[in-house]
């Protein structure tokens, strides 16, 4: 697939064991995330319940050391503003962090990996690719 951004529910996936990672990207994939995955992986860990926050907190230190943080730039709010109004216009609302991660992947000009294509399918500039 060449150069993969992914989507929060590819990653949460994998530490329940629904998909792997590795089903979803290849070898030599250049994957990243976007800086609002970190805070939606991080919100995950503060709800955990106390028998699974050191587990899902040592998980997502893991991701972070495999991949790339892509930063929300001036670029980056740039396509941001881009789909915000292009979901007005469509009157097809969307989850603000799903057009931040759909912004930092046009932005950095790769390919979005989720296993929840609602919240991004028609996004105009976006490639996107499904996880099995």
């Amino acid at each position: 697939m060449g150069r993969l951004i992914l989507d929060t529910s590819v990653i949460v996936s994998a530490e329940r064991r629904v998909r792997s990672m590795a089903d979803a990207i290849g070898d030599d994939d250049d994957v990243s995330i976007a800086a609002i995955t970190v805070a939606e992986l991080y919100v995950g860990v503060e709800l955990a319940g106390p028998k699974k926050r050191l587990a899902r907190a040592a998980f997502v230190d893991r991701v972070l050391e495999q991949v790339v943080v892509e930063p929300y730039t001036s670029q980056t709010a740039r396509v941001h503003a881009s789909l915000l109004a292009h979901t007005k216009r469509s009157g097809r609302s969307r989850g603000v962090h799903d057009l931040m991660i759909a912004a930092t992947a046009i932005a950095t000009e790769r390919s979005l990996v989720t296993a929840d294509a609602r919240g991004f399918d028609r996004l105009p500039g976006l490639v996107l690719h499904l996880a099995e």
